[in-house]
């Protein structure tokens, strides 16, 4: 029972956290909001230029950044039990890349941001279906074959991004960085990213078991009865369907999926509830998810009226925070 208290209170907490930075996004701005304005907006009760700012302009922008937080922690966290490396990133196998080189390859052709949107996943498809029909080949399907794959073909992607940047128009050149940065300034609507993030955890919690088992090694888990290579490749599938949607909507983010998941991870262990998917992966979303949000706040608020890729701020905090778990691996195996 005290476990269970402990676990709940993660989740309070986390709550708390994510409301939290949602009324501060909504709050902050060069428009200045008051707290209750904001709620009375919410509840449809306010009127005049600060209600419609609220609901038009920030309320689905940081619900966006929200989904995206949510579903690069969750990918994340799906990514380190597959690859069994606390370290792991969501982008590593090539996802990131894929999508870029749809996206890019749209803004050279001048398409419009539906068509922008829809070539980013499917360039994220794409290179998720390559990556995995290359790793999968012969049936000898292993960790090390899936990631040396998965950094092949991010180069490859790397690639055909510098080529398509070298070639590009001047004028579409910064809209092409700040995509490549990461951007949520062109995310229209939030509900398809926070659908797909219901749907992943909705699907991943059932086999939060096999997740456990298979976090303590393929041989453990099918002694147990785990059909490994069967869960391996749903787990494959769902941390790259939710990568490619992240990023379809905000571009590349990096540091989300890679920090945040271990930080929960270390928090859920010095707390006694060790490290258990049933609520590593909620956990991870909720945090990751109001991370990105203030994130997201400070990139467009910092030197308002002008905006800085939410990329570039995810990179400088997540950089020093990578630095000190690296460097405080070696001490936790002595």
């Amino acid at each position: 029972m005290p476990t269970r208290r402990r676990a709940l209170l993660i989740v309070v907490l986390l709550l708390a956290l994510a409301a939290a930075s949602l009324l501060a996004a909504l709050m902050a701005g060069s428009l200045a909001v008051a707290p209750g304005e904001v709620i009375r907006a919410l509840l449809g009760s306010a009127q005049g230029v600060g209600a419609e700012v609220v609901i038009n302009l920030r309320l689905p922008r940081a619900l966006a950044a929200f989904a995206c937080g949510g579903l690069l922690a969750l990918a994340g966290s799906l990514m380190q039990v597959l690859l069994r490396n606390p370290l792991a990133d969501p982008y590593v196998l090539g996802i990131s890349g894929g999508a870029a080189v749809g996206a890019l390859s749209a803004m050279l052709a001048g398409l419009t941001l539906a068509f922008m949107n829809l070539a980013a996943f499917a360039g994220a498809l794409a290179a998720m279906l390559l990556v995995f029909g290359l790793a999968h080949g012969d049936n000898s399907w292993t960790r090390s074959r899936l990631l040396l794959t998965g950094v092949v073909v991010a180069a490859g992607c790397g690639a055909v991004v510098a080529l398509i940047l070298s070639i590009a128009p001047e004028d579409g050149l910064r809209g092409m960085l700040f995509w490549l940065m990461g951007d949520l300034g062109h995310a229209i609507t939030p509900w398809p990213a926070l659908g797909v993030l219901a749907l992943g955890l909705i699907v991943a919690l059932p086999f939060a078991r096999e997740l456990n088992l298979m976090a303590r090694g393929d041989t453990l888990a099918q002694a147990l009865g785990v059909s490994v290579s069967q869960v391996r490749r749903g787990i494959y599938l769902l941390a790259s369907l939710l990568t490619a949607v992240a990023v379809t909507t905000a571009g590349s983010i990096g540091f989300i999926g890679l920090v945040v998941p271990h930080l929960v991870r270390l928090a859920m262990i010095k707390l006694g509830w060790g490290n258990d998917q049933r609520l590593l992966l909620p956990a991870s979303a909720l945090a990751g998810g109001s991370l990105l949000v203030l994130a997201d706040t400070l990139a467009r608020t910092v030197i308002a009226p002008q905006q800085l890729p939410v990329g570039v701020l995810t990179a400088l905090l997540g950089v020093p925070v990578f630095l000190f778990l690296l460097a405080r691996q070696p001490n936790e195996r002595q």
